[in-house]
């Protein structure tokens, strides 16, 4: 029992160390990148993958002192990895629809010419259809 808890002690350890230094890039990456989209990202992949490693390592920790499986780090973890992505997602979907600046180095200058011809496409099209038309 004792050597379990040696190694246990490893493991908690260096899931620890994981994922707070994942936390520090994500926390980094947020205060530090140059535009809101870049910035959405950091937290959202580095601090999701350190907040995974910590309740892993807490569900371990704690599994292991009491001599029983302890679910609610995992479940708290489920809920982390399904709910980051959708709240990113609208974030970004949010700052897109109100034209957010992005930093010239994000943006693809090929899609971005494309989506603005979308749209030049999709405002003229309904006024387009009707007064083609009327006309014939």
């Amino acid at each position: 029992m004792n050597n379990l808890l040696a190694y246990t002690d490893h493991l908690v350890a260096g899931l620890l160390l994981f994922g707070a230094f994942f936390m520090l890039i994500g926390s980094w990456g947020l205060a530090k990148l140059p535009d809101f989209f870049t910035r959405l990202h950091a937290p959202t992949k580095a601090s999701t993958l350190g907040m995974g490693s910590t309740l892993l390592a807490s569900l371990v920790w704690f599994s292991v002192q009491e001599g029983s499986l302890h679910i609610h780090e995992f479940v708290i973890s489920i809920f982390l990895f399904l709910t980051a992505p959708v709240s990113a997602y609208m974030m970004g979907k949010a700052a897109i629809h109100r034209s957010r600046p992005m930093v010239d180095g994000t943006r693809n200058a090929e899609q971005a010419e494309r989506a603005s011809e979308r749209r030049g496409l999709k405002d003229e099209g309904p006024e387009a259809k009707s007064s083609e038309g009327k006309n014939s």
